[in-house]
């Protein structure tokens, strides 16, 4: 019976630090998000008009819902096309910051440069080079030029050009999408810092002894990644695309976010609500499909 006091004990103690810890946030949104996120699904069901001093709402139901799928000409592309995005990119990402974490755990001269280097464009992407970077004409100019000079020229440009075909085969869909992600390698390392970083934290977590024990059982460096690496960072994996997906959809050049933007400044709030509240659904379902299917592969540790 004590022995069982003293696991409920502990437990109940991690579960009370685990809500101070998330306390400040939860105040947050009570305090800030609550009323605001109430106000916008309201508004999702009626016809805003502004007046003097606020507005008034009249009752259309799911109206804004239907025009956003059905009157709205570019709503639907504008969803199908974000929805494909992340489901491209958020398995490169994982890949790319999984395999970098993997390098930048091992010991060589220099790693807290090479650290740095890859942690700096979360820094930088956080202020104003966010705008520099999507809005400065004379940039984007000379990233169109670099892309299409490199695509034509590249040893990649011409194994595309070879191993693609114009027939719908697994094989050319593979490298299409291998290829598509090698010309996107920019903006991947650029969302890839904080995905390498907790990656790198559970990498660092993992006991020596474990790798050592391994060894002298004959386990080569292939059977510890598969039996002793994987297994134990497959937590943060879940973490990293839960950050992953909310992080491409939240991102400064997505057209689903602008079209809504487009939507407030011509005054329509019961369609932007919509279009939100749209959205919003289709990021909860991605995030419980996928939290469902990874989280029964997950393996806790003590």
């Amino acid at each position: 019976m004590k022995k069982q006091k003293k696991k409920r004990t502990l437990a109940f103690k991690n579960a009370v630090a685990g809500y101070l810890f998330i306390a400040p946030f939860i105040l947050g949104f009570l305090l800030f998000m609550l009323v605001p996120l109430g106000k916008s699904l309201l508004m999702s069901f009626n016809e805003v008009e502004l007046r003097a001093g606020g507005f008034d709402m009249t009752w259309v139901g799911i109206k804004n819902y239907m025009d956003a799928f059905t009157v709205d000409p570019e709503f639907v592309p504008y969803l199908l096309a974000e929805l494909l995005k992340v489901v491209i990119n958020t398995p490169a990402t994982l890949i790319f910051s999984f395999f970098i974490a993997l390098l930048l755990n091992q010991n060589f001269k220099g790693r807290g440069a090479v650290r740095a280097i890859f942690f700096l464009p979360v820094i930088l992407s956080s202020g104003v080079i966010v705008g520099i970077e999507y809005n400065n004409a004379l940039l984007q100019d000379m990233k169109d030029v670099i892309a299409e000079t490199s695509n034509e020229t590249s040893v990649t440009g011409v194994l595309e050009s070879i191993l693609i075909t114009s027939d719908s085969s697994p094989v050319s869909i593979m490298f299409s999408y291998v290829f598509d992600i090698i010309n996107r390698v920019y903006d991947i390392a650029i969302a890839s810092g904080i995905q390498i970083i907790m990656f790198l934290s559970a990498l660092q977590t993992i006991s020596p002894s474990m790798f050592e024990a391994a060894k002298i059982e004959g386990c080569t460096a292939w059977e510890s990644f598969w039996k002793i690496t994987f297994p134990m960072v497959s937590s943060m994996i879940l973490v990293n695309i839960v950050y992953t997906v909310i992080d491409f959809f939240l991102k400064t050049d997505n057209t689903v976010m602008t079209k809504i933007s487009e939507e407030v400044e011509k005054l329509s709030y019961g369609s932007s609500s919509a279009m939100s509240w749209v959205y919003f659904l289709c990021v909860i379902v991605i995030l419980g499909i996928v939290s469902l299917i990874i989280s029964k592969r997950v393996y806790y540790y003590e």
